[in-house]
């Protein structure tokens, strides 16, 4: 199936471990990745040349807030209405179903929440919820949660009023500031992405921006300046965190397009369950 929307991989530093590139490679799905000049050649190296765009600027210090802006401009320089903008330390893209988190090996997924996303007018920005929060257990069996912080794995809303800004924590104050705004965040429990903990590879952020790991209460309190009204900083697991109250934009609700006629059948879009039988992995040992 056919993607109605671009993928931009923002990366930094990660010619060699290349994690989101790899997946989608292997899912056969297009995608754009865009690298700062200096780092042309070493991406070049091992990425197509036609799939590398490269930024005109470099080293910024400013973390990855100029490049989302330059890629939100570059989309809609391109005519879309919407763009995916992924991390570059996702290893593959899962579907959650009955407690289980089964690998996909095609773009399907990417396509159903792209048609469902289109269905309403007020969604300002969807993505894929990290595996690790969808454990076995049956706690998570609900396809999406509305109105929340929305990160790593992005299908944003072109025509936003807003754009990326700060240093820190800026998924989640670019959720806010939609939220803020009466639209609605979606982020997807039935599609799920295998993200790298932060701060564990070498390059992206962990080098240029949360390089000093002794000052996370200057990362939480950054947040905090922007949205007094509802964030906080805790402290929690040895360490600072920001905490945000969602509880307001409950009243967000979703607008379904006029005139949409949804068909009342079940459309699994083409995904089949197959047995995969030469991985270790116990969970990889089915795929879509």
């Amino acid at each position: 199936m056919k993607m109605k929307y671009p993928i931009y991989i923002i990366s930094k530093g990660r010619w060699e471990s290349r994690l989101t590139s790899k997946a989608l490679e292997e899912m056969d799905i297009p995608y754009y990745i865009v690298v700062e000049p200096q780092e042309y050649e070493k991406y070049a190296n091992v990425i197509e040349e036609k799939k590398i765009l490269v930024l005109p600027f470099s080293n910024l210090g400013q973390g990855s807030i100029p490049v989302r802006n330059w890629v939100w401009k570059d989309s809609i320089k391109r005519g879309f209405k919407r763009h995916w903008i992924i991390d570059d330390n996702i290893k593959c893209f899962r579907i959650y179903n009955r407690n289980k988190r089964i690998k996909v090996n095609s773009a399907n997924i990417f396509v159903a929440a792209e048609d469902f996303v289109d269905r309403y007018e007020n969604i300002g920005m969807a993505g894929f919820q990290y595996t690790f929060f969808c454990p076995d257990d049956g706690s998570r069996d609900y396809p999406y949660m509305l109105n929340t912080r929305i990160y790593s794995c992005i299908l944003i809303k072109n025509d936003l009023p807003h754009r990326w800004r700060g240093k820190y924590n800026e998924d989640t104050d670019l959720s806010l500031r939609i939220l803020k705004d009466g639209h609605c965040t979606l982020l997807f429990y039935s599609f799920l992405c295998d993200k790298k903990a932060s701060m564990t590879m070498k390059g992206g952020n962990t080098d240029n921006v949360y390089n000093d790991g002794s000052n996370r209460l200057k990362f939480t309190q950054s947040l905090c300046k922007q949205h007094p009204d509802i964030v906080k900083s805790t402290w929690k697991f040895n360490r600072w965190h920001h905490q945000v109250d969602y509880r307001q934009f409950k009243k967000n609700k979703l607008i379904r397009k006029k005139g949409l006629m949804i068909p009342n059948k079940i459309n699994n879009y083409g995904l089949e369950l197959i047995k995969i039988n030469n991985t270790t992995n116990k969970e990889d040992k089915n795929e879509y």
